[in-house]
């Protein structure tokens, strides 16, 4: 199981990302799905999860600019990312609090705390 982050870029100030992360591999199914981001120099935070109910949760610095979003059937987790300021230059990192997958024989086996690799958002002044 893999989860692929895209999406990054250089962006202007004011300007919009959209970031996509997709879950290849056996999938059997995807618990909640989030955002977190590490600027340098700085811890990894959260920006935004999304829960398999429906609920969100976004950090205060990105409320009314950020945007999660899921398609279920493409095991697809997106970050719509408006407004964008310098302060949001980070390394952005998708996150499945547990994914369960299909082995050999049928058999279901749960992985937790699933992180992607990064991708650079860089937004200039």
């Amino acid at each position: 199981v893999q989860l692929q982050a895209s999406g990054g870029g250089f962006v202007q100030a004011g300007g919009s990302l959209r970031l996509s992360c997709a879950a290849s591999g056996s999938i059997f199914e995807i618990n909640d799905m989030g955002w977190y981001r590490q600027a340098p120099g700085k811890q990894r935070e959260l920006v935004a999860v999304l829960t398999t109910s429906g609920s969100t949760n976004y950090a205060d610095s990105v409320k009314g600019r950020f945007t999660i979003s899921r398609d279920k059937a493409k095991n697809t987790v997106y970050l719509q990312m408006n407004s964008l300021k310098p302060e949001d230059t980070a390394v952005y990192y998708c996150n499945a609090d547990r994914i369960t997958s299909t082995q050999a024989w049928g058999v279901l086996f749960d992985e937790y705390d699933f992180w992607g690799q990064g991708t650079l958002v860089t937004v200039s002044s």
